[in-house]
């Protein structure tokens, strides 16, 4: 599991990535949520209706790719 502020550490790469997953994010979306983990599941479950846990398991993801290309 990611440590959630690995994430806000590294938004600007993470949110490319956050965008094309869930294509129907805005900008503003992104903006707003600023890489907070929580907040950002919040805006994808309340723009599409997955569930946490598959929004969560997605941005684990995600960041293990972005870990990977670190290592």
């Amino acid at each position: 599991m990611v440590n959630r502020t690995e994430m806000k550490g590294r938004w600007q790469e993470t949110r490319g990535r956050v965008q094309e997953a869930w294509g129907d994010l805005t900008d503003d979306e992104l903006d707003q949520t600023a890489g907070n983990w929580d907040q950002l599941v919040g805006t994808i479950r309340q723009k599409t209706g997955q569930t946490v846990e598959t929004i969560e398991a997605k941005l684990n993801e995600i960041m293990d790719t972005i870990s990977e290309k670190v290592s």
